[in-house]
């Protein structure tokens, strides 16, 4: 697959209960994913939260970017559907 970049800043969801706030930002190359985490659950669910959300990027090809997970205790999927949607956008051009 050949690799996407992150054209624009973009987010997706709420802060509100049970879910979250996600947004993606564009990285300079080779600095990789980097996921930064606000969540009350953190200590419990963030390794998972990365995973989830380099997989995502790996399945569109994205190698670098930034992405800030605000969550309100969304489940993995509702979480999953923030950070594709969010990734989706950013990766559109202006």
């Amino acid at each position: 697959m050949e690799e996407k970049r992150i054209a624009r800043t973009a987010g997706a969801g709420t802060v509100e209960s049970s879910d979250a706030m996600v947004t993606v930002s564009p990285a300079d190359p080779g600095t990789g994913i980097v996921v930064e985490i606000q969540s009350p659950v953190k200590a419990q669910y963030e390794d998972d939260m990365v995973k989830s959300a380099k997989e995502i990027c790996a399945s569109y090809g994205i190698k670098d970017a930034k992405i800030s997970i605000n969550d309100k205790g969304a489940l993995d999927y509702a979480l999953r559907a923030r950070i594709e949607a969010a990734l989706l956008r950013a990766m559109k051009s202006q």
